[in-house]
């Protein structure tokens, strides 16, 4: 058997390609989703339909269908570079929310639960600052 590029079987352009950010927004959602269903399983919470639900609404949201992007996931990943370079997108963008996040603690940890607070939390008659400071 041959191992040079002519022997490879060739994959066929989907017929709805996605362009590679697609692909890296659509993954790094389906990893999210599947981190979360990875989350319930551990702590023995229910997960029935939920890997669906989420995938289904994931590709909702990109206006595409599970085939579209299967298609263009064996498309991609038929380009081993093509694929590569996804895939460290993708991992850049959970390295930047784990830096953000571990900021967040940091600030926390320094300046108290406060510091670091969402929009709606400083509304009337929100209570995360009220449960913070107890």
């Amino acid at each position: 058997m041959s191992c040079d590029n002519n022997s490879k079987e060739k994959t066929t352009a989907p017929s709805v390609v996605l362009t590679e950010k697609q692909m890296v927004d659509i993954i790094t959602d389906v990893q999210i989703i599947e981190q979360a269903i990875n989350y319930r399983r551990g702590k023995n919470i229910k997960i029935t339909n939920l890997k669906t639900k989420g995938f289904d609404a994931v590709f909702d949201h990109y206006g595409i269908t599970d085939s579209i992007f299967l298609e263009n996931l064996d498309y991609y990943n038929s380009n081993p570079v093509l694929m590569k370079g996804i895939m460290d997108s993708v991992n850049a963008f959970f390295e930047r929310e784990k830096t953000v996040q571990k900021t967040v603690l940091d600030i926390k940890k320094k300046y108290g639960k406060n510091a670091v607070l969402k929009g709606i939390n400083l509304v009337e008659g929100a209570t995360a600052m009220d449960r913070n400071n107890q």
